[in-house]
């Protein structure tokens, strides 16, 4: 058992409190490891050291600042086969996605590095004859990230990168379910040469040390990760000092399955996008609506191949589909969501309940006879649930989609052009996918609309989330 400690100004610090969090493997609910728990006092000494190394950051110029980010990158390959180990024993993620999480790190890194000279500012025409008029592109300060379980090694990088190589500092909470590959980034970090206090770790819980990354006076931006409920906590704590945020939040992505679909491809993405990560992914496919002329030969075939999906302990078996869920809270709530809908009229087509051996695993579910009124059809499951719902409208389709509190992302399967440009072009979301899997890339813009969050992450957009501006007006003199 490995006993973690926080990564604060370039030293990895040991435990003051000495107050410990015990992190399970969700696949045998043993104890892997012993998380600090972390106080407010660790959060403000890792600010102030965040806060004292901006200044001298800033002033290294960006592509300075990028080669840091891509010897980290090549820390990670070095070590990503015990990375993969680490996700794996305290996620639950199959081998795959686990190894495709640590080399997507890796990549995004380097990414976000080849920006450094790519990110610039403007010269805006003036009315005046003698005048100037520059914008400067500058960082923000001190940054903070809250990440999630879900992807927790990427949600590093995807939260210090684009701050790193823009100039601010970074202070980062990892969740208390998924900390140990923090702790091996931060080994990372600290055998790259980055200088003291540019990157911080600090762990804890989200009511101690979260708060305090988001209300501390010297945080310029906080981004968070998470869930509906935690992303209002945030922006209370933040509105103080009226902080700016930038949050991921929930979701509840809306298929739409057309009859003139390719019905075999939109099975094997719909599942794949159902089950990734045990369906514990924010932009995973929630729902699907399907055309009445299709929908006995879609169902069947989903209901086939939820049937074939393999799941088990990914520590002992190398091919699976999927893991277990993360932990016994996100068990009972999964378990809750199907018995309700099949209080409300919903039947179980396949699977519907945990299975019976020792772990949080819950068997691959279709729920068939869903109707849009059902909570099944509104409230994010996170697990491996798929509830399909039968539509011969398109505009009542699209209504219905778009009948959500989330916006992130969507999907539409079908091979007529105009009716896949007036999906897009109707649909209220974030993300949409035509006749493929709810999967986003470093190069796009991860952004949700309503309760789906506030700003986003990658390419272009998500670079300039951690960038201000500064108008300078010069009038020259004769």
């Amino acid at each position: 058992m490995k006993n973690l400690k926080m990564f604060i100004n370039g030293k990895f610090v040991e435990n003051a409190s000495d107050k410990w969090i015990n992190v399970l493997n969700p696949s045998t609910e043993e104890v892997i490891s012993l998380m600090p728990d972390g106080t407010a006092d660790d959060v403000k000494a890792a600010i102030d050291a965040a806060e004292k190394a901006q200044p001298a950051w800033e002033k290294i110029p960006a592509v300075e600042r990028a080669k840091y980010l891509r010897i980290i990158a090549n820390g990670i390959r070095k070590r990503e086969a015990e990375l993969t180990d680490i996700i794996v024993r305290e996620g639950g993620k199959t081998q795959a996605l686990a190894n495709v999480e640590v080399l997507f790190t890796a990549d995004y890194l380097d990414y976000m590095a080849e920006w450094a000279r790519r990110y610039e500012g403007e010269i805006i025409q003036s009315d005046r004859p003698k005048e100037n008029i520059f914008l400067f592109k500058k960082p923000i300060g001190v940054t903070t990230g809250i990440l999630p379980w879900n992807f927790p090694f990427f949600l590093i990088a995807r939260k210090a990168a684009p701050a790193l190589v823009t100039g601010n500092t970074i202070v980062i909470k990892p969740s208390q379910l998924t900390p140990e590959n923090a702790y091996v980034f931060a080994q990372v970090v600290e055998e790259s040469g980055l200088p003291a206090g540019v990157f911080n770790i600090v762990f804890g819980k989200g009511s101690v040390v979260g708060h305090e990354l988001a209300a501390n006076p010297k945080v310029g931006m906080v981004s968070l990760t998470g869930s509906v409920d935690a992303g209002r906590q945030t922006m209370a704590a933040a509105c103080t000092n009226i902080t700016k945020v930038s949050l991921e939040l929930g979701g509840k992505a809306p298929a739409i399955v057309m009859n003139d679909a390719d019905i075999d491809l939109a099975v094997k993405c719909i599942i794949a996008s159902r089950v990734i990560n045990t369906g514990q992914v924010c932009n995973c496919c929630e729902r699907v609506y399907v055309h009445k002329d299709v929908k006995d030969e879609f169902q069947k075939k989903v209901i086939e191949g939820m049937k074939k999906v393999t799941f088990g302990d990914p520590s002992k078996i190398k091919e699976l589909d999927m893991g277990p869920l993360i932990d016994a809270n996100s068990l009972k709530s999964v378990q809750d969501k199907v018995d309700k809908a099949v209080k409300q009229g919903a039947k179980i087509a396949c699977g519907g309940k945990k299975i019976d051996q020792k772990g949080y695993f819950f068997e691959p579910t279709v729920l068939t006879d869903v109707t849009h009124d059902m909570d099944i059809a509104h409230e994010e499951t996170f697990g491996p649930v798929l509830p399909i719902i039968e539509f011969t409208d398109l505009d009542k389709a699209i209504e219905w989609a778009n009948d959500c509190e989330y916006g992130l992302t969507s999907s539409v399967y079908t091979k007529n052009l105009n009716t896949a440009l007036k999906l897009v072009r109707s649909l209220k979301f974030g993300e949409t996918y035509v006749n493929r899997e709810n999967f986003e890339a470093m190069q796009g813009f991860h952004a949700g609309w309503r309760k789906s969050g506030i700003g986003g992450a990658d390419g272009k957009h998500g670079l300039e989330e951690y960038l201000q501006t500064h108008v300078v007006y010069i009038e020259t003199q004769d």
